[in-house]
């Protein structure tokens, strides 16, 4: 059994937005995003499908060239090779869920663009 409490040390970072992988394995791979107000993850794109989960805050989620707010409880679903980008209207956390076959380094690199 693994175990990872999503509200355990969350750090606010005005330079950065935060990953943290809870869990990166051969069968699942989940991801805390830790977003203070206004930061952004630039448009971006995986092959592999996503699940984006609101755990606190809100988001300003960018599919192709609509906005959707996303509030805490939501969750959204999202099919891979589509573009997309996040604004935190608020100190926000997020968890990403992420194909097995996907990598946690991508996510990273991600916020290097």
């Amino acid at each position: 059994m693994q175990k990872f409490n999503i509200y355990d040390k969350i750090e606010y970072s005005e330079e950065k937005v935060l990953i943290t992988p809870m869990f990166d394995d051969e069968n699942r791979k989940e991801i805390r995003i830790v977003f203070t107000k206004n930061q952004i993850m630039k448009d971006h794109k995986t092959k592999f499908p996503i699940t984006v989960e609101i755990v606190e805050g809100s988001i300003d989620f960018g599919v192709k060239e609509e906005v959707f707010s996303l509030v805490k409880g939501d969750i959204v679903a999202l099919d891979g090779d589509i573009m997309h980008n996040l604004k935190a209207n608020e100190n926000s956390v997020v968890r990403l869920s992420l194909s097995k076959n996907d990598t946690t380094n991508r996510v990273k690199g991600v916020l290097k663009l």
